[in-house]
Formats: C-alpha cells, sequence, structure tokens
C-alpha cells in the first residue's frame, strides 16, 4: 500500500490559531480558532481529504493522538 500524506495539527503562538500542516513541507492546509474546532465531526478527515495520518499535538508540542483516514489504513489496526 502506498504510504500516507502525514499532517499536524500544532497550535501556532504568534496567531494565537490551530494550524493543519502538510509534514516536510510545513504548507499550512488550514487554520482553526481552537483545537476543538479542528477536531469535532469530522473536519480533520474533510481538511485531509480523506487520505492521510494526522498527528494532534498538545500547545507543548507533544503528541496528544493520531488519527487516521481512512480509518482502515491504519497500519495498527491490521492483524
Amino acid at each position: 500500500m502506498a504510504r500516507l500524506p502525514k499532517y499536524s495539527l500544532t497550535h501556532n503562538n504568534k496567531t494565537k490559531k490551530w494550524e493543519l500542516k502538510r509534514e516536510g513541507s510545513g504548507e499550512v492546509i488550514k487554520r482553526f480558532k481552537t483545537k476543538a474546532a479542528a477536531t469535532k465531526g469530522g473536519v480533520l478527515e474533510r481538511a485531509v481529504k480523506k487520505l492521510g495520518s494526522v498527528r494532534i499535538r498538545k500547545r507543548n508540542g507533544q503528541i496528544q493522538e493520531e488519527r487516521t483516514y481512512p480509518r482502515s489504513a491504519d497500519p495498527r489496526g491490521r492483524g
């Protein structure tokens, strides 16, 4: 299977917004006012066009969780 695009949801202290960035290029895909706005109701899934792995980070930069879209593509879910 082809590698999934990787993204990170991080807080930008200068703009005071949460940014979804493509890892490697640093390209900002979308900005959100709050982390809750970014993570609710499939917003991240639509932002990555239903294909990719998103690392959701805490304000201090530590990884809080990782979500894979589509879920069936998550390598940890295979036995």
